[in-house]
């Protein structure tokens, strides 16, 4: 094989950084111009163009039979974007769902999934043609050279660079999409006020942001409810960044028996999907937590005709702070944040309203001149050829005899363009001479050899001047309209007119001021309850009489038993040296025979890592001094304060490698305590031995071990005690050992 010696040649070096940054700066922009942002033009990203031409160029018009979503995506796929069939037919249903578009673009027949977050049926079972409005405001002139059209991917199709949108649906579907280091989120708008904006430009084009909302006063939610922000809006839209704040509509309804429901039948744009579900389970937990003891009963009864959660409320509920509570603690109130980002003359642009219409209707001028322009051309053709013919007409003879005496049609048509009449056979001189001062166009000869006899009857003669008499007014109309910016700004407002007229619907959105939502948090009743938590960890709470009737059976059954206030917060100590906190008032309360909730579900405790050491309510130890001691027999005392904190865990203690907590206890009469080690030494030693330390600290050595031996067990005693441990079947009193110092050996039983 011969070697090429310009290989080496054709490797370019380069640093490094230099190219991926490079690399990713192409990639950026590919994501930001060709997938993720609308052009501010048509409102469309490629993804939503390239399937909206596809099922113009398959014929899937508005009246016609709809056709397989399976059959556009593949279409779509093989001819313009060959990105995957998902996100062609996500991009189609999306267009089709009118819970999240203000004007659907496409027409689903089948399962298009849900406003409560159902997907769409596969596309090899869904049908979908164009929306009216789409054929005629988006599809309509593409046939008149109006846009670009440049080659698809692999350059055998030819695409429009734009669709020749004559509405502007950036506005009206807004849209949605994450690009590389930026978003845009642009809220849909009602279709008569967007129309009516961009009307009041065109008349007005020095017109204001303020001036412009007296047209468009903010969004139009396709779901509706109530945007309680108003006063902000001017700034959101003039520029074009900002939040608007959404609430749900919330209806009252008078039940049986003096029992109230509140109806939820309009909820935020931001809810759709999967958060609906969210929200019945939050409101589900105000009732759970008891932020809220209103609500009896909640029902989803949303349907095709449209949102309603039910509500059952309790006889005598405080409606308003309800309400206030829903707005506050739940997704029925939420914002919205608006980036009104689109691709403007190939560059990522954020813009206001007002330059927002701006750029769309200087397309509708574009769009226009080059329309009229396409027109104005045909029109002049066709005039050209009808003077051809009303002229043959007036000559015909002499053109029969031409055309008789030619020997070819190359002869016929010098003659009629340029009367060379050399090669023609005619009748007379005269006809001859008359012939040699014919002069017609080349379009006019070749309309006049295809001219069918049956022209030269009279009603078709006149049909021929009569055409020609709408022809000259056209371009008269055509020449006048792109000659004028206003007539031409005329004929593109009465085709907005016309559309409004056509497609216009009602607001769904509610403009308005509305206060900040207040809770007002309701006084707790203090009371005494006792707190049982069986060996399995399950907890709950009861009050002193349920306990004192059933006390027996409570002692026998529960592992730990608390008298606290239903106010105060459960203390859970564990080996490994964490505190779990756990209010009162989130263990269930009630009947002795419920069997509780687990300790792992309602506080970050762990069955599965950790072991209960000591569980006690917070008020009985803030106030004393709290002993700790490890397998390794560290030991302190703690102030009981320590452990008033927000925080749902602590570390209560520091441990060393391998150590473990084994016992705390509040400190209240004890003297001494004694250590019992796994080789049987006991050591007493007096309480007051043991410095008081923080709660990080590892503490002081309280007993010296042996190898391999770790402290099992801790006693407290007072003097009164008497306390018996077996060890190999003898009992060793703990009272009766000797009070040695601390950190000494110990002795063997």
């Amino acid at each position: 094989m011969e070697y090429d010696m310009n290989q080496e040649e054709q490797i370019i070096r380069t640093e490094y950084s230099e190219l991926m940054q490079k690399s990713y700066i192409d990639y950026a922009m590919s994501v930001i111009i060709a997938r993720a942002l609308p052009d501010v033009r048509d409102g469309l990203k490629p993804v939503q163009r390239r399937t909206l031409y596809d099922m113009y160029e398959l014929g899937i018009r508005y009246d016609k039979p709809y056709r397989k979503c399976a059959r556009i995506v593949g279409d779509t796929m093989g001819k313009y974007h060959p990105h995957g069939d998902s996100s062609i037919y996500d991009a189609l249903v999306v267009m089709a769902q009118d819970f999240k578009k203000g004007l659907p673009l496409v027409d689903g027949h089948g399962n298009f999934g849900s406003i409560e977050g159902d997907g769409a049926a596969a596309m090899r079972y869904t049908e979908a043609r164009l929306q009216k409005i789409t054929q005629e405001a988006y599809l309509a002139d593409l046939d008149k050279d109006v846009v670009n059209f440049v080659p698809n991917f692999d350059e055998t199709e030819k695409e429009p660079e734009v669709l020749p949108v004559k509405v502007p649906n950036l506005l009206l579907n807004g849209a949605e999409g994450i690009a590389v280091g930026m978003t845009t989120s642009i809220p849909p708008h009602n279709f008569g006020e967007v129309i009516d904006g961009v009307i009041a430009y065109m008349k007005d084009p020095d017109i204001n942001t303020e001036q412009m909302m007296q047209y468009i006063p903010g969004p139009d939610f396709p779901t509706g409810g109530i945007v309680a922000n108003k006063d902000e809006l001017m700034a959101v839209y003039s520029t074009g960044m900002g939040k608007i704040k959404i609430r749900g509509k919330v209806e009252v309804e008078k039940g049986k028996g003096g029992k109230d429901r509140l109806v939820i039948t309009e909820i935020p744009y931001t809810m759709i999907g999967a958060n609906i579900g969210k929200f019945l389970n939050d409101i589900y937990n105000l009732v759970e937590t008891k932020k809220t003891s209103d609500i009896v009963d909640i029902t989803n009864q949303s349907s095709k005709e449209g949102i309603r959660i039910v509500l059952e409320l309790k006889k005598g509920a405080d409606i308003e702070n309800l309400k206030n509570l829903l707005y506050k603690k739940t997704k029925l109130e939420d914002t919205f944040g608006v980036n009104m980002l689109a691709v403007a003359d190939g560059k990522p642009e954020t813009m206001g309203i007002v330059p927002i219409i701006r750029h769309h209707v200087n397309f509708q001028y574009e769009l226009a001149t080059r329309k009229y322009q396409t027109l104005l051309a045909k029109e002049r053709d066709k005039k050209e050829i009808q003077e051809g013919l009303i002229k043959a007409t007036d000559v015909i003879d002499l053109i029969i005899e031409i055309l008789r005496g030619s020997k070819n049609v190359k002869d016929a048509r010098a003659c009629l363009t340029d009367g060379i009449t050399d090669n023609i056979n005619f009748k007379s001189e005269q006809s001859k001479r008359e012939a040699a001062k014919l002069r017609f166009t080349e379009r006019q000869t070749t309309a006049i050899l295809e001219m069918r006899l049956q022209k030269l009857i009279g009603l078709e003669l006149e049909a021929l001047l009569k055409d020609h008499d709408e022809t000259l007014k056209n371009i008269a109309k055509y020449e006048d309209i792109l000659g004028s910016r206003a007539a031409m700004a005329k004929v593109i407002i009465k085709e907005l007119e016309n559309f409004k007229k056509e497609y216009e619907k009602p607001r769904k959105t509610v403009i308005d001021n509305l206060e900040e939502a207040v809770v007002e948090e309701k006084k707790i009743e203090e009371m005494d309850v006792v707190f049982l938590m069986d060996r399995f960890g399950y907890a709950k709470t009861v009050d002193v009489a349920t306990y004192e009737r059933n006390k027996e059976a409570a002692n026998t059954e529960n592992r730990y038993i608390l008298t606290c206030k239903n106010t105060d917060k459960i203390c859970i100590f564990t080996n490994k040296g964490q505190m779990h906190l756990l209010k009162v008032l989130d263990l269930p309360y009630g009947k002795f025979r419920d069997k509780g909730t687990p300790i792992d579900n309602l506080s970050n405790y762990n069955s599965s890592e950790e072991n209960f050491v000591y569980i006690t309510n917070l008020a009985a130890i803030s106030r004393s001094q709290v002993l700790f001691g490890t397998k390794s027999a560290m030991l302190k005392v703690v102030d009981g304060s320590e452990f008033d904190v927000a925080k749902r865990t602590t570390a209560a203690t520091k441990l060393n490698e391998g150590d473990e907590l084994i016992f705390v206890q509040a400190l209240t009469l004890e003297e001494t305590l004694v250590m019992q080690s796994e080789k049987d030494f006991f050591l007493r030693i007096d309480i007051s031995s043991i410095p008081e330390k923080k709660k990080g600290a590892v503490g002081v050595r309280g007993m010296k071990l042996g190898a391999g031996d770790a402290l099992t067990a801790i006693y407290l005693l007072n003097v009164e005690d008497s306390v018996n441990v077996e060890v190999k079947g003898k009992e060793v009193a703990l009272n009766r050992l000797r009070t040695a110092g601390r950190d000494t050996k110990g002795t063997k039983r």
